[in-house]
């Protein structure tokens, strides 16, 4: 292996523990790990989504190498709007926890006197575990693929510039993908950590991080969405 090649691949390396600490990479993870208790399955998170967006990165990189396709500005720019939508969706579905059902009314006897107090109850499912229901389970992974497709024109612009061997192109991109999954790995046990020390004693704390969380996808949703879709002219 030459010296050029070895720099590259510790490039791709640092460049790939780098992009996991994206703003909407890291916003996004946040949203699934705040539906759960235990640290280890945070970890799990972060290495299903950084496996998914190798997966993808690889395929459309040996597609780009090997074939010398081009991918369109407009797609790219449609794939980042579907990354917009995808958080604020993520967001919806952790602040939609938080509404309240149906008002009620509660009748309590206090001495002679009869009262009757309007009462809400949030919405099952506001501090417990997800089920390991397949496609939950595999969330992360899907995410993660979205994102890989996201992120793939700048990515492929890099490699195409460095690198000719479509064999040399794909261990680029494997080892990019291994960093971005470690780092990823990394910042998903970290921000798993409030989320499993807040859920037993502390479930107000556990409720309001959890709520600021789908708060922030949200509205980093809406942003990418006007960004890309009138800002940078993809409509």
């Amino acid at each position: 292996m030459n010296t050029a090649l070895l720099t590259t691949l510790v490039l791709g390396f640092a460049l790939g523990m780098k992009h996991a600490l994206d703003a909407d990479h890291v916003v996004a993870v946040s949203t699934i790990i705040s539906q759960y208790r235990n640290p280890l399955k945070a970890t799990l998170v972060g290495i299903f989504w950084g496996i998914g967006h190798t997966t993808t990165l690889l395929l459309v990189g040996i597609a780009v190498i090997g074939f010398k396709l081009v991918i369109p500005d407009q797609l790219a720019l449609s794939m980042e709007f579907l990354v917009g939508v995808i958080l604020f969706a993520l967001g919806i579905q952790i602040l939609w926890m938080y509404l309240p059902k149906k008002k009620h009314l509660h009748v309590h006897d206090h001495g002679d006197k009869m009262h009757a107090h309007e009462h809400f109850h949030l919405r099952k499912g506001g501090g417990e575990d997800v089920q390991h229901h397949p496609l939950r389970q595999h969330k992360s992974l899907l995410l993660g693929m979205m994102h890989g497709l996201a992120g793939s024109a700048a990515l492929m612009l890099l490699v195409l510039s460095t690198i000719q061997s479509p064999i040399e192109g794909a261990i680029y991109i494997l080892v990019f993908g291994v960093g971005s999954i470690l780092g990823m790995m990394v910042i998903s046990t970290l921000i798993g950590l409030p989320f499993a020390l807040s859920s037993g004693r502390f479930a107000s704390l556990n409720h309001t991080i959890r709520f600021i969380a789908g708060l922030l996808s949200t509205a980093l949703g809406i942003f990418v969405m006007i960004d890309i879709g009138f800002i940078k002219g993809l409509f």
